[in-house]
């Protein structure tokens, strides 16, 4: 079998999950379709947006299944047509036995994290919101209980101290082209000379530290009841997005719902600066660099006081 022959069916939606796939169409691998998450309306219009997979997917010319429920009897139908060999996952939804089961090779799963720690939806976001010094790409073979399945390969990669999770997700993201391909590349080899993939049991740890997905209300900092090392993690692990936000008085002026993107530790805990807009914490405090105010522009602190000084 070469890779011309191996036929593939990618799952995926954002911006991340465009890499593997990418990589592949550009390395003459054998994909057959994509399957990504339906359009939906968005922004003021509320125009129909495509997801990042569906956009490179149509630039190529790949067949793109949207299904509404992954149970559905026409996708199982649709998807069946395709005799895919094998099904790689990145960024998706979690899927129904009857969709992970079905190539004769199984489905892997690429994973933002370094398996078994940070199971879930936002493994890269949570791992820098909890201090972590590295993190990296896990894939593995897709079973019922999500994101527990045997690891086939792992590649790790340094968090930076000052290092923002937009940062690393483009790293992993970079990572991913390699890791894909060496997986793909791995399951050819052992398909051709009639072995198992070889796979590890995700070992059993401790401590398990999950990875859920993070809504708005999870985001508000909390100031008073974190550390300035938990602010500063918090504030860089949501950073540039989904954003961390706080309702704040600076200078005599409330503002609510503020985004926060960057902060510095500092020793002073005065909130109210002139200079700077520095925010005591449970202990110590820390100062704001980067922020965005309902309606206006990302900017930094100090263009932000100028402007509510005028």
């Amino acid at each position: 079998m070469t890779k011309q022959d191996l036929r593939i069916v990618y799952l995926g939606t954002p911006e991340f999950a465009v890499a593997g796939l990418q990589t592949l169409v550009e390395g003459g691998y054998n994909v057959v379709a994509v399957v990504t998450m339906p359009d939906k309306p968005a922004g003021r219009g509320h125009q129909m947006q495509f997801s990042d997979v569906k956009k490179y997917a149509l630039s190529v010319g790949l067949p793109v299944l949207q299904p509404e429920k992954l149970k559905d009897e026409a996708f199982i139908d649709e998807l069946r047509s395709y005799h895919a060999d094998l099904q790689i996952v990145t960024a998706f939804r979690m899927l129904p036995e009857v969709v992970w089961a079905m190539p004769r090779l199984g489905t892997f799963n690429v994973h933002g994290s370094l398996l078994p720690q940070y199971r879930g939806a936002a493994p890269i976001n949570w791992a820098v919101m909890n201090g972590e010094k590295e993190t990296g790409l896990t894939t593995f073979m897709l079973k019922h209980e999500i994101d527990t399945g045997n690891m086939i390969l792992q590649e790790r990669i340094a968090i930076g101290d000052d290092e923002n999770v937009g940062s690393v997700h483009d790293r992993l993201m970079e990572l991913s082209k390699g890791l894909v391909l060496r997986t793909v590349d791995l399951i050819i080899d052992c398909e051709n000379r009639g072995v198992a993939v070889p796979t590890t049991p995700q070992p059993e740890v401790a401590e398990l530290k999950p990875a859920p997905k993070i809504f708005k209300e999870d985001c508000e900092i909390r100031f008073e009841e974190k550390t300035v090392s938990e602010v500063h993690n918090f504030v860089r692990g949501l950073s540039p997005y989904p954003a961390a936000w706080a309702n704040l008085t600076i200078n005599g002026k409330y503002f609510e719902g503020v985004k926060i993107f960057a902060v510095e530790k500092v020793q002073s805990d005065n909130v109210q600066c002139t200079k700077d807009i520095v925010v005591p914490c449970k202990e110590g405090a820390v100062r704001i660099l980067e922020l965005q105010v309902p309606g206006k522009k990302r900017m930094d602190a100090h263009a932000f006081l100028n402007g509510i000084h005028n």
